[in-house]
């Protein structure tokens, strides 16, 4: 029988248990904040601080006007005579006259060399100041063989610059200037932390624009375009044209992460720079010495394809195969041999010829060290005495062909035809000519494609040396080269 309690609040004992359930339940929910209301905007606040991290930032005006006082304008001048203005290199091309009308071709059809008659040659560039008493960064083509370098700050100020180091592998050039004012200077961040997607902001002088800012973001990191043995760039879409050549590309926190120095032909929205870790690895060797030292273990080597790694029985295309040991050079002292595939280094796995590069130019002169090979599919070790790499040689011949005619030629990689702007990778190209060698005086120059040789068809490095096998080098050797746009035969003479 009910209680007149339990008859005028209309429960049974058994409802107000579950009664004060549920509220203990409610008020647990509210207590820990996930009431359904609550769950909701809690996702919301978090989709919207995830959006937030990927979206446009509002503005560069903040970095640019804080970095903007450490880029430097940097003119150059060299007097050259008679038809050496035709040839004086990278820093002077790209003028009006040579984009169209042809260039040399165009002066030397109209006008002829005149040898003896001097000419001053002037080119804008990029850098960017790294140290208050006036060191700055530039690249090395900018300032590569100028009688005058003239440097020009972003208050309009002018200072002569000497160069205190310069490194042509990485492209990568030290000068030094004695100013009578503060000077401000770049912080220079870490491109090893820098990932794909990530805003960058560059900044130099295009077509002689001062101060121009274009920003984009890291297209990719790690490419090897052809332009040198320890290519390592960072690709990005902020637009770099002629004249950004030194300027520094710079991370969100208004740090240099790189420094400009190539551009696509034919492209757009595909420019290079070289990583600041790079430079900064280098730096105390330039400020010293005037010059960067490395590594040389004595090896020509190639990359194992699919085809090579299937023939020597290996699990693997990882490592390199060693094409020639040079005689008399560390790797064969120590026992290294043609036919070897070299898998580490000092027990740090070696994947590709790049990375073999990289890491034997890292290692001190005189110092041992471990090279771990395959050979007939046992691992062998070697203890190899790194010597000084020569100027006059390749450390790493990634499927060259050394010295032939003084020049060297190379077999086109994609990467290689994106950066020329070729539309396929046919034949071969040459990387390198020797001033006054038969090939220079045939006229060869770097970037020329050989398409021909003694009206033989040139598709690959193979092709080509079966072609100057079958030749008599010791009589004229007749070329179609492609260039750019153009192709037309050359005779190398006896």
């Amino acid at each position: 029988m009910h209680t007149a309690r339990q008859r005028r609040t209309g429960m049974f004992p058994g409802t107000a248990v579950f009664l004060a359930i549920g509220l203990a339940l409610i008020a647990g929910v509210m207590a820990f904040g996930v009431a359904p209301g609550a769950v909701a905007a809690s996702e919301a606040q978090a989709a919207a601080a995830e959006a937030s991290t990927y979206s446009v930032p509002p503005s560069f005006t903040d970095i640019a006007e804080h970095v903007n006082p450490c880029v430097v304008n940097i003119s150059t001048t060299k007097v050259v005579s008679g038809g050496d203005m035709y040839h004086f290199g990278a820093p002077f091309q790209g003028s009006p006259f040579e984009r169209f009308f042809g260039g040399d071709e165009f002066f030397k059809h109209f006008f002829g060399d005149r040898p003896g008659r001097e000419y001053r040659q002037r080119s804008l560039g990029s850098g960017f100041i790294i140290s208050k008493d006036g060191y700055l960064f530039t690249n090395n083509h900018v300032i590569e063989r100028a009688d005058e370098i003239t440097v020009r700050l972003s208050n309009g100020n002018e200072y002569s610059a000497v160069v205190k180091g310069s490194d042509k592998n990485t492209d990568i050039a030290l000068l030094k200037i004695d100013a009578d004012e503060k000077l401000p200077a770049a912080t220079l961040g870490k491109s090893s932390e820098l990932r794909v997607g990530e805003w960058v902001m560059a900044i130099g002088n295009p077509f002689g624009l001062s101060q121009t800012v274009t920003a984009g973001i890291v297209s990719a990191t790690g490419r090897v375009i052809g332009a040198g043995p320890y290519d390592d760039f960072i690709q990005t879409d902020a637009s770099i044209n002629p004249g950004n050549s030194g300027g520094p590309l710079f991370n969100m926190a208004g740090e240099v992460v790189g420094i400009n120095t190539a551009i696509v032909a034919q492209g757009q929205g595909i420019g290079f720079a070289i990583p600041i870790d790079m430079a900064k690895e280098i730096l105390p060797a330039l400020k010293q010495e005037g010059r960067v030292t490395r590594g040389w273990l004595g090896v020509s080597v190639q990359d194992v394809t699919k085809e090579i790694a299937d023939s020597l029985g290996l699990k693997s295309e990882d490592g390199v195969l060693v094409a020639h040991a040079f005689e008399g050079d560390p790797a064969a002292e120590a026992g290294i041999m043609s036919g070897d595939v070299i898998i580490s280094i000092n027990g740090e796995p070696v994947t590709d010829t790049q990375e073999l590069l990289r890491v034997v130019a890292s290692i001190p002169v005189d110092t041992e060290a471990d090279i771990g090979v395959v050979r007939e599919g046992a691992e062998k070790h070697f203890t190899v005495v790194v010597k000084e790499r020569p100027d006059s040689k390749t450390l790493v011949s990634q499927d060259k062909k050394e010295d032939q005619f003084g020049m060297t030629v190379q077999a086109i990689t994609p990467d290689m035809a994106l950066h020329f702007g070729l539309s396929d990778t046919g034949g071969v190209i040459v990387t390198d000519v020797e001033p006054g060698s038969r090939a220079g005086e045939a006229g060869i120059q770097p970037a020329d494609i050989i398409v021909s040789v003694n009206n033989i068809h040139i598709e690959t490095m193979d092709n080509y040396r079966d072609a100057i096998a079958k030749a008599d080098t010791a009589k004229s050797l007749l070329l179609l080269i492609k260039r750019q746009d153009a192709r037309f035969f050359v005779v190398i003479k006896p």
